[in-house]
């Protein structure tokens, strides 16, 4: 099948009909992506556990949840991709879905703490790790000629989630507690999730939009893989960069984790906090496609760095400066850095290791991305439980920001071809 026009969605010639299949993609990763609004929920569930249960609960404590919801969600992405062909992205965006949902329904009925790290760590991890690589594969097919810019609107909605959802979360606990909000968000994503994955699919095996001719592939490349995923782990480079996507990752969800709490520590009124958490998460979706850009354009090394230089600054900033302005641009670059780093590191592996086997290879990089969800909250938790404040984390981030910076210095380079090395 050559042309388009054969293929029908939603009733329109396929060329049109693709974009919804993308509009899908971003409302599913804007459920996903409720994730980044965790820091508004520190506060409630403490109250609760402490005031109505009359529990002791801990700083590490309450952010322990968001630490394992991410190491799932890492752990579950890159075992996924092999389901998606067998099973196709309809089934695959269900099961994804309807366990994210359970997750944070269950989650209503937790009676400790201990019971979030199980009902929204685990279960709701793993099923936002199932779902999330899908919409992005469907993109992926359906858009041959405009690839990126059709992953990157899809991913713009994980991005762009805590716009919505953190404010949505904020009026319900305040309306009517913290866990029937984890009640009500729980049966919405079901609902919404399983309806919209219904329409997904793969356009058929040689199928192209009408009038589009495929670019020849450039003389030594597309035709051998450059890196398989056990040469990859014999370079430097491959741990330089996991190092560097570890230090950026953890950096950025640290700070998506504390962003509210931060902000009442420095004066910004509780309420307020909670809608700025929803406007760092624009320049956390708007990271990607300029970190992106500029990783094609500055190379994967030096934006990195640029991105290191950054969290270094922002971290010296609210250190030595903690007041309102600062704290809001001081969170407005660390979740743009992490927006970033999720442009970066994925570009970079492509760059660095090739494309044949890049879902296995990207599939081990992004364990990264895990790690540093667990690294960053913990860290935070017991630093706010030392020192009484979550200022006390910014030197920390300091120190780790010149740390990337020197290695991305030192490794991010491309590595010599395998049968060179």
């Amino acid at each position: 099948m050559s042309e388009g026009t054969v293929e029908k969605i939603f009733g329109m010639d396929s060329e049109k009909g693709r974009w919804i299949l993308v509009l899908l993609g971003m409302i599913i990763n804007l459920c996903l992506g409720s994730i980044y609004s965790w820091s508004v929920f520190v506060q409630p569930l403490t109250n609760y556990f402490t005031k109505t249960l009359g529990q002791s609960v801990t700083a590490n404590e309450i952010l322990l949840p968001f630490s394992v919801f991410l190491a799932f969600f890492a752990i579950a992405m890159p075992l996924t991709g092999k389901y998606i062909e067998q099973l196709g992205p309809r089934k695959v965006t269900i099961i994804g879905g309807i366990l994210t949902g359970l997750g944070w329904l269950l989650s209503s009925f937790a009676g400790s703490v201990q019971w979030l790290y199980l009902f929204y760590g685990v279960i709701a991890g793993t099923g936002v790790g199932i779902a999330y690589g899908v919409p992005v594969a469907v993109a992926a097919r359906w858009f041959p000629d405009r690839r990126g810019l059709a992953v990157g609107l899809t991913l713009l909605g994980f991005g762009f989630s805590a716009v919505l959802t953190a404010n949505i979360a904020g009026y319900l606990i305040g309306a009517s507690g913290v866990m029937n909000t984890f009640r009500i968000f729980g049966i919405a994503f079901i609902v919404l999730i399983v309806v919209l994955a219904l329409p997904l699919k793969f356009p058929q095996t040689g199928w192209r939009p009408a009038g589009w001719t495929p670019p020849a592939p450039v003389v030594g490349q597309a035709v051998t893989c450059e890196f398989k995923r056990e040469q990859m782990l014999k370079t430097s480079t491959f741990y330089g960069l996991w190092a560097c996507y570890f230090i950026g990752c953890l950096a950025g969800l640290m700070a998506i984790g504390i962003a509210k709490p931060v902000g009442v520590d420095v004066g910004v009124e509780a309420g307020l906090a909670t809608m700025l958490v929803g406007a760092f998460a624009v320049f956390n979706g708007f990271g990607r496609p300029v970190f992106g850009t500029l990783t094609d354009k500055l190379t994967p090394r030096n934006t990195a760095m640029l991105s290191f230089i950054l969290i270094a600054f922002a971290s010296l900033l609210i250190w030595q400066i903690p007041s309102v302005p600062v704290y809001i641009l001081v969170f407005v670059i660390l979740w743009g850095c992490l927006g970033g780093w999720l442009a970066i590191a994925p570009t970079a592996c492509g760059s660095y290791f090739g494309t044949c086997d890049y879902p296995r290879c990207y599939g081990v990089l992004f364990l990264a991305y895990g790690a540093g969800g667990i690294a960053g909250p913990q860290l935070a938790g017991f630093i706010k439980t030392s020192s009484g404040s979550y200022l006390g984390v910014f030197p920390y981030v300091l120190v780790l920001a010149v740390i990337g910076l020197v290695i991305a210095f030192a490794l991010l380079k491309p590595p010599k071809a395998p049968q060179q090395a």
